[in-house]
């Protein structure tokens, strides 16, 4: 069985669409979201409906989560700065109709039961949604995590940083950021998930894709140049 993994999209819908060429959906038997799937690159709604059509399984993350407190007409302290706040009310001024109800019912983590495997489906980490996981987090973290997940497979993202990792049991894994990276390589990131009898196997990809395209629009749109570096070079500029 596989299953595609997906995290931190960020409204970068060519990205995911050179991930979609690249793996196709329907070669997986499911596609699992660990959300923020929106906020930052200018496509929202081509991503979220791209999530629908395929039927996968998707969660929220902190962006998506703020996003939705505008669309209820509330307010956030956090990112304070004009050029961060402008990316969430213009994704909550453009999202359609059928955009804001999917948005809207999505949970904040999800358990799955697959091939005898209880697999978690978190953002950050099953205790906090905000909670950055590494490869460099200290081991007794993960393991105070292991201990109190209940789960045989935590996915996470939040942290742009892809890894595998087990620890006391339990397998860790991070696709990635399919539409932002941070570590100066620009390209998508996802991972796939094999599972098989008594074993899995996880394997992660960089594709790279138009950049160009998410420039162009977000100078179309009239949004700050900043966001145009970030993708360029990859890295968190601001």
């Amino acid at each position: 069985m596989k299953i595609l993994l997906l995290s931190d999209i960020h409204g970068n819908y060519p990205a995911l669409a050179a991930i979609a060429d690249k793996l196709p959906p329907e070669k997986f038997a499911c596609i699992i979201n660990c959300g923020d799937s929106t906020v930052y690159a200018p496509f929202p709604n081509q991503v979220l409906h791209w999530l629908q059509e395929h039927d996968a399984i998707s969660i929220l993350g902190n962006t998506d989560r703020k996003v939705i407190k505008l669309l209820k007409g509330k307010s956030f302290k956090k990112p304070s700065k004009p050029e961060k706040r402008i990316m969430y009310t213009k994704t909550a001024e453009t999202l359609t109709k059928v955009n804001k109800k999917y948005l809207l019912r999505l949970p904040k983590k999800k358990i799955l039961h697959v091939r005898r495997r209880t697999v978690g489906i978190f953002h950050g980490s099953p205790e906090h949604a905000n909670e950055f996981l590494f490869p460099s987090t200290p081991e007794n973290r993960f393991l105070e995590l292991a201990d109190c997940c209940n789960c045989n497979i935590v996915i996470t993202g939040h942290s742009h940083t892809p890894y595998h990792k087990k620890t006391a049991g339990v397998d860790f894994i991070n696709p990635g950021s399919t539409g932002r990276m941070f570590d100066g390589d620009p390209s998508a990131s996802c991972a796939v998930l094999t599972l098989k009898k008594k074993r899995l196997e996880v394997r992660h990809y960089r594709i790279s894709y138009c950049i160009d395209d998410v420039v162009r629009e977000l100078a179309r749109q009239q949004l700050p140049p900043i966001y145009g570096q970030m993708y360029r070079k990859g890295k968190k500029l601001n």
